[in-house]
Parts: C-alpha cells; sequence; structure tokens
C-alpha cells in the first residue's frame, strides 16, 4: 500500500511517496524562502503562484524517483486546511484531478494532523499520547487519542511561537525566516543579560501568550544606545528571548503533563512537532523534562518537523486504513481545528 501526499499550504511545494511499511519512497521538496525574504515573511498571493507553477512537474520527478505508477498508488492525499487558502486549492485541486483520473481514493488531510501524527511514522509512538504542535501558526498541547480524536488542553491567546520568532528576528535584523536566524545569533549570546518576562508561567491552565515576551525584546532594544544594534547586543537579545521563549513552553508543557500523567497513569509518550520543534534548545529542555518525569520523548527528524509532504502522505495512509476516504466535492478549509469541540480562544491574533 502506497500513498502519494502533497503540502502546498504555505511556502513549501512538496510531494512525497509513502508506503505501509513506513519507508520514504520518494519526496521532493521546493522551498519559497528566496521569493518572500524581500518582504520579510509570507505573500499569499506569491506563495499560490509558485505553487501553481511548480506542483505538476514536482509530482512527476516524485513518482518518478519512487520508480511508480499511478495506477500503483492505493490512494492520493492532499493538506486541505487549515493554511493559506490559494496555495491549499492548488494541492487539492491536483490531487482531485489525479483521484478522478486514475479512479483511486482522495484523502483530505489537515495539515495539523500530519504534523500531529508524524512520530507514529517516525518513532512508532502508540496512542495516546501528549502532543505539543509548535509552528508559524500554532501553539496548541492536544491530547492524542487516535486518528481524528484530539482533546486541545492549551493554546496561544495571541502570537504562535514561530510567529514571534519570526517577528523578533526582523526588529534584530536578522531576516526571515527567524526561527533559525534566532537561534544561529542565540549560539554566541549571554541569554542572562536581558531580564524578559516568562509569559503565563505558573499561572493556571496550559494556555500560551508570546505578544508581551516580543514587546519586551522590544523595549530591551530601545534601552540601548541610539543607532544600530552591535553584533553582540543582538546575540545577547537573541539568546535571551530564546531562553524566555523555551523557559515559558517548558512551564505550560509540565502543567500539561500531569494532567495528561493523571488521566494516562500506565503510559503515554510526549512528542512535539511542527516547525518550531527544529529548536535545539527547545528540543533539549523538552527532552530533559520528560526524562525527570519519567516519560518517553519523541521528537521527528528535523526534515520532518518543517512542512512536508511525508507527513501528510502518511496522515493520509493512516486515514485510508481506517476507510476515511473523502469525496471529490470536499471543500478545502482555511481554517479546520483539530479539537472542534474545545472553547474558543481569546486574545488578540488567535488562530482558529
Amino acid at each position: 500500500m502506497i500513498v502519494l501526499g502533497l503540502e502546498t499550504s504555505c511556502d513549501e511545494t512538496a510531494a512525497a511517496v509513502v508506503d505501509g511499511a513506513g519507508r520514504i519512497l520518494s519526496q521532493t521538496v521546493l522551498s519559497q524562502v528566496a521569493e518572500h525574504r524581500p518582504y520579510g515573511g509570507i505573500v499569499p498571493e506569491i506563495a499560490a503562484r509558485s505553487h501553481l507553477a511548480h506542483l505538476d512537474r514536482l509530482v512527476a520527478k516524485t513518482m518518478a524517483d519512487a520508480g511508480a505508477s499511478y495506477c500503483d498508488l492505493a490512494g492520493v492525499a492532499a493538506t486541505a486546511g487549515p493554511g493559506l487558502i490559494g496555495g491549499v486549492l492548488v494541492g487539492v485541486m491536483t490531487a482531485k484531478a489525479i483521484a478522478a483520473v486514475h479512479k483511486i481514493p482522495f484523502l483530505a488531510v489537515n495539515h495539523l494532523e500530519g504534523h500531529a501524527l508524524t512520530a507514529r511514522f517516525t518513532d512508532g509512538v502508540e496512542f495516546p499520547y501528549l502532543l505539543l504542535l509548535v509552528s508559524g501558526g500554532h501553539c496548541q498541547l492536544l491530547v492524542v487519542e487516535g486518528v481524528g480524536s484530539y482533546r486541545r488542553l492549551g493554546t496561544t491567546v495571541d502570537d504562535a511561537a514561530g510567529e514571534a520568532f519570526d517577528k523578533v528576528a526582523k526588529m534584530l535584523g536578522l531576516g526571515y525566516p527567524g526561527g533559525p536566524a534566532i537561534e544561529r545569533a542565540a549560539k554566541g549570546g549571554d541569554p542572562a543579560r536581558f531580564a524578559l518576562p516568562r509569559p503565563m508561567k505558573g499561572r493556571p491552565g496550559c494556555d500560551f501568550s508570546f505578544s508581551g515576551l516580543k514587546t519586551a525584546v522590544r523595549q530591551a532594544a530601545e534601552t540601548l544606545p541610539p543607532g544600530a544594534l552591535v553584533e553582540k547586543d543582538v546575540s545577547d537579545l537573541a539568546a535571551s528571548f530564546q531562553a524566555a521563549l523555551v523557559e515559558a513552553v517548558s512551564d505550560r508543557v509540565g502543567r500539561a503533563l500531569a494532567l495528561f500523567r493523571a488521566e494516562y497513569p500506565q503510559g503515554g509518550a510526549f512528542v512535539v512537532s511542527g516547525g518550531v520543534a527544529a529548536n535545539t534548545a527547545l528540543r533539549a529542555a523538552l527532552s530533559e523534562r520528560c526524562a525527570n518525569e519519567g516519560l518517553s520523548f519523541a521528537a521527528p527528524p528535523v526534515a520532518l518537523c518543517t512542512d512536508n509532504a511525508v507527513m501528510i502522505a502518511w496522515a493520509g495512509l493512516e486515514r485510508l486504513k481506517l476507510g476515511l476516504i473523502d469525496p471529490l466535492d470536499f471543500k478545502p478549509r482555511p481554517r479546520w481545528p483539530l479539537d472542534p469541540d474545545a472553547a474558543p480562544a481569546r486574545g488578540a491574533g488567535v488562530k482558529a
């Protein structure tokens, strides 16, 4: 059983072929970073046009690299939301065309579910497990009980963690994308130089907040002598910001772990996934916390933390095994929460 997956929800155009044994038969990822860098962030129209220009070629290459024909496919999966709707439409319509022509199942995959299930592909994690899904657009803690079954314990009330990385990097003149730039700058910095807040630390619940931390970085930069920040200032600010964010996230995770362990005392694992899960400081802090609490820790390889089609193909395969096939009139969704029953989060910048 092999599945073709397509990912076009943001600024990567990607295709992959995965089999039921958990093997990547082929994958192709085309990054648009260079196209968006002059604007300091993602421009939806540019992203959609780039997907449209390149996806057909990438699919053909990926199928050829896998040594597979379309008649070999058990199904074709595509990110159907959430994401930039122009790009999502390109992937969905391409997948529907392949499904219709070759008479194979079409699988509409929630992009967040792709991230959520990646650790099952890479580490064989069994249900249930606690998930920190941390990316450019989302920061959530969820109990993963099964395919399509998620309970949200906490979410951001303003910015997502990845969004905060991007905005702080822009303030410090480090460019785009912000996450890798901040991490590189932080390696030579003093994380104790600037006394930045740890938002929500010690508060009840499992929600996150990063807006105040971002503002504190700006205010700290404004206390320095007028003119351009010197390299030492930038490194110290980056290190102080990263340390504050990691500590705040670790605190929220600790509260969620307590709830999870109370509900599932006999087992389970903690998984971190999403683009920000590529940050080595965050991975190390969360791994240490899990070790101290006697809980297994899993994080996908860095290449499978950022947006990719392997996770979409795998999520599609998991859904296909359960008979969760979608009709060709499925409508792409710019907003698609994993836990539709969770109470709406309230705060500036909240993502559905």
